[in-house]
């Protein structure tokens, strides 16, 4: 019998026998019954939960199949968002205030997720601009993978001064005095903004596990329930995967994570991979938290770096021979794989040494894609799809697009990435954000992009023949990834005996004009059988979060995607907040003296526990 039902809603099941639905009943974390109210109901106890949906639009739950959880789960709390604010002048209130309420000698940070072409005002702030807004707190502005603008403060807090050489992989800007401005340029590679990111304040491990509990909140309130992690610098297994593994066995995960493991030092990827491969079996988890095999990184000389404001890289010469004995090893041990792959001419070289490999070691089913393919060539789509492989497609487009079509023209742009050309070829294709840096992690926004064609900026790229209907769209974002870590017979579709993860949406996707979809959110998220997010009517139902910590974090005033004016955001978020503090447990922070950030020593074990570590390139994955 059904432990839930939710009844009198307009079910988007995506399975083709059964399309759609008005109720559903859930029991044993599974999908008992879909179809008709008579039906469904016919399952009910005195024990089930019955759930109006108050004719809501239900979808599958979202699942982002390339989004970077575990690294910004650990730094959420930490960081400022500017994901979906729609003037740079709101932007700059938020900074402002956030400066304010930002203690010594900790950062304001806004880490990605979004585009100056987003703003009304089409440009980013001046350097100016931060320190009138920040004389003395060090502020870091990421964006994208091509620039990042620090203040004076900043400057001082990281040692960059008139004596510091020009950095690897970078550019300090400098006045005409020899200076550094605050300017860091990515050229030719963003080197330089994760190695100065990475030398500021990091988290304790308790506010790590209490700052990846809300970012996984955020991500059910936008109806994720399954993310694929592509893994990324300083992401060592398994030290760096103790909080994700503490929050599992404590019960605390609110979405399914698949996690690549992504190697760590150049020259060092076989013995990476021959380690790993010996202390995990392939897909070795369960349903909440599970292995997925290796990548995105495999091997460094592999990987090309994707700023569409700087001339397209060429891997080195001897790449495919550290190509191929990684994949071979991962063949032999049956380890599924990925990798990041944004050019053509990159996927041609990968897709010669993936063919060589294979005729030797034969994949024979094992799942393995490429990430990204902005400008694959109709011919290495067919490649990969005679070696069965898969391609997982990001919005980076929508945020940077204009720069892309600046560089290489409209005609190039139209089909970057040729999505309608991958689906009608038949390769597997999921959706996702690569978040949280060169894209926000808003799958609605990648929604509306692959809908729409547009940027978030408004830029028209593609025309008819690349772009999707929205079901198709919804599709790739659900059943599409769920291929991309072997659950395509678990999840993605509403179908009895499938994972009851769903989200019941506050617009309905299917109807709604196309702008209004970026702003859509989920009124109530159920991963499991369990609900982990509602708002408004069904708040009640979902669990008690403590507040973020430390107390000043920009979660606890911002929130995290800004959808719709700063004001409806602002106004949004305080009655969540109201409303999260009229039921269950006292906060966590400002309930237990204890638990304040002040009663809590400020991380100094060494250089490593207070600035962080200097990174590499690896970190701009």
């Amino acid at each position: 019998m059904a432990d839930m039902i939710v009844r009198n809603a307009r079910i988007t099941t995506l399975d083709r026998d059964n399309p759609s639905a008005t109720a559903l009943a859930v029991a044993g974390g599974n999908l008992l019954a879909i179809g008709d109210e008579a039906t469904v109901m016919a399952h009910a106890t005195a024990g089930t939960r019955i759930i109006d949906a108050g004719g809501r639009r239900l979808i599958p739950g979202l699942n982002d199949s390339h989004l970077h959880l575990l690294r910004g789960g650990l730094n959420y709390n930490m960081e400022l968002r500017w994901d979906g604010v729609r003037t740079l002048a709101d932007a700059m209130a938020m900074l402002k205030e956030q400066v304010a309420r930002t203690p010594a000698p900790q950062w304001v940070r806004v880490v990605g997720g979004f585009s100056e072409h987003q703003f009304a005002e089409k440009r980013l702030p001046t350097l100016q601009e931060l320190n009138e807004a920040a004389p003395e707190t060090p502020v870091f502005i990421l964006h994208l993978y091509d620039r990042a603008l620090l203040n004076r403060a900043a400057l001082r807090a990281v040692g960059y001064t008139k004596d510091s050489p020009e950095p690897l992989g970078g550019r300090l800007e400098r006045d005409h005095a020899g200076n550094p401005t605050g300017l860091l340029l990515a050229k030719p590679n963003a080197l330089i903004l994760y190695a100065t990111l990475a030398m500021g304040p990091k988290l304790p491990p308790e506010f790590q596990l209490n700052s990846t509990r809300h970012f996984m909140r955020e991500l059910n309130r936008l109806g994720i329930t399954s993310v694929i992690d592509a893994g990324g610098g300083f992401q060592n297994y398994p030290e760096d995967y103790e909080i994700i593994q503490k929050l599992h066995a404590d019960g605390e995960l609110t979405v399914r994570i698949a996690y690549n493991l992504f190697t760590q030092k150049k020259g060092g990827e076989l013995a990476d991979f021959d380690r790993w491969s010996r202390m995990l079996k392939p897909l070795q988890g369960d349903g909440m938290l599970r292995h997925n095999g290796a990548g995105e990184m495999l091997v460094f000389s592999a990987a090309d770096f994707e700023d569409f404001r700087e001339p397209r890289p060429e891997l080195p010469q001897g790449m495919e021979g550290e190509l191929e004995d990684v994949v071979r090893l991962l063949a032999q041990r049956r380890w599924p794989f990925r990798i990041h792959a944004t050019y053509n001419e990159s996927i041609s070289r990968v897709l010669d040494v993936y063919e060589k490999v294979n005729r030797e070691v034969p994949f024979d089913g094992l799942h393995w894609f490429i990430d990204h393919a902005e400008t694959i060539s109709d011919r290495n789509i067919e490649r990969v799809r005679a070696l069965r492989g898969g391609i997982a497609i990001q919005h980076r487009m929508a945020y940077q697009g204009e720069y892309f079509a600046e560089r290489y023209g409209s005609a190039a742009t139209r089909s970057t990435p040729p999505v309608r050309k991958m689906l009608d070829m038949g390769v597997p294709v999921g959706a996702g954000t690569d978040a949280t840096r060169v894209a926000s992690y808003n799958p609605w926004v990648a929604l509306y992009w692959l809908v729409t064609g547009r940027t978030v900026g408004g830029l028209a790229m593609y025309g008819d023949d690349n772009r999707l209907e929205r079901e198709e769209a919804l599709r790739l974002y659900t059943h599409g990834s769920a291929w991309f870590s072997h659950e395509q017979d678990r999840k993605g579709l509403l179908k009895v005996g499938q994972y009851a993860d769903f989200a019941l949406l506050s617009s309905d996707f299917l109807r709604v004009p196309e702008e209004a979809i970026k702003d859509i959110t989920s009124v109530l998220t159920v991963v499991g059988g369990k609900v982990v997010h509602g708002s408004g009517d069904f708040g009640p139902l979902a669990p008690t979060l403590p507040k973020p910590m430390p107390d000043w974090s920009p979660v606890n005033r911002f929130g995290g995607y800004q959808g719709g004016t700063q004001a409806q955001a602002r106004a949004m978020f305080a009655r969540a907040q109201r409303h999260s503090h009229s039921h269950g447990t006292s906060c966590a922070v400002h309930g237990h003296g204890k638990d304040h950030a002040a009663h809590h020593p400020t991380p100094s074990g060494g250089l490593r526990d207070f600035w962080g570590a200097l990174g590499c390139l690896c970190y701009a994955f």
